[in-house]
């Protein structure tokens, strides 16, 4: 979308999203023995050899590289989940399934950083890149209608990501509308604000002599 990339319009860069979705909890399978991890954000651990264990995706990731766990996909991240949405999503042009807020960036991140404990990868990926686009169609088929008239838009079940692409398209197609359907307002603001601030006369002025 066009104004995807107006720095002065997007709040976040994709980048920005995804180190926001690190947060995310997800569930691990350490092959190892290991005390608590106390961190700011929170105690995790101790971590134990086949017994499950739930930690930040950023925690997940680092001990995936280390060779230390296996991550488990979250429970949407299925065949069968993503092709029941990918369905609704189809038979549903005005609404948006209920998804994960960060399900782009954490399918992406677990498909950089665990690959081999997804199963079916491809077509978990396949399905998640066709939910996309048909979401993304349906935000720009309801664009269409948007007029001078229109004051807000609600969106319901978008995701962080697709929040982050669509709102500055948004605004700026209702900033432009504005401007196009008030213009005497639009003159009155720049008429007001060439005005200069008008100087009381206070009588003569006296010259300075030094003394």
């Amino acid at each position: 979308m066009a104004g995807q990339s107006d720095p002065h319009l997007s709040l976040f860069s994709p980048s920005e999203v995804e180190f926001v979705a690190e947060d995310e909890i997800v569930e691990i399978v350490p092959n190892i023995r290991m005390e608590a991890l106390n961190m700011i954000c929170g105690d995790f651990g101790p971590f134990f050899p086949q017994i499950a264990s739930k930690v930040p995706l950023w925690l997940a990731m680092a001990l995936k590289r280390r060779g230390k766990c296996t991550v488990r996909a979250p429970e949407w991240m299925t065949v069968d989940r993503l092709t029941q949405v990918l369905e609704a999503e189809r038979e549903s042009p005005r609404e948006f399934q209920p998804l994960p807020f960060h399900y782009i960036e954490v399918s992406k991140l677990l498909f950089d950083h665990a690959r081999d404990d997804i199963s079916d990868a491809y077509l978990v990926r396949s399905l998640i890149e066709d939910i996309r686009d048909v979401r993304f169609h349906k935000v720009e088929t309801g664009l269409e209608t948007i007029s001078g008239r229109t004051h807000a838009v609600k969106l319901k079940n978008l995701s962080a990501m697709e929040v982050n692409i669509v709102r500055p398209f948004m605004v700026r197609t209702l900033q432009a509308f504005y401007k196009h359907d008030s213009p005497q307002m639009i003159q009155q603001a720049d008429t007001t604000g060439s005005r200069s601030t008008p100087v009381t006369d206070r009588g003569p002025r006296r010259d300075l002599r030094r003394r």
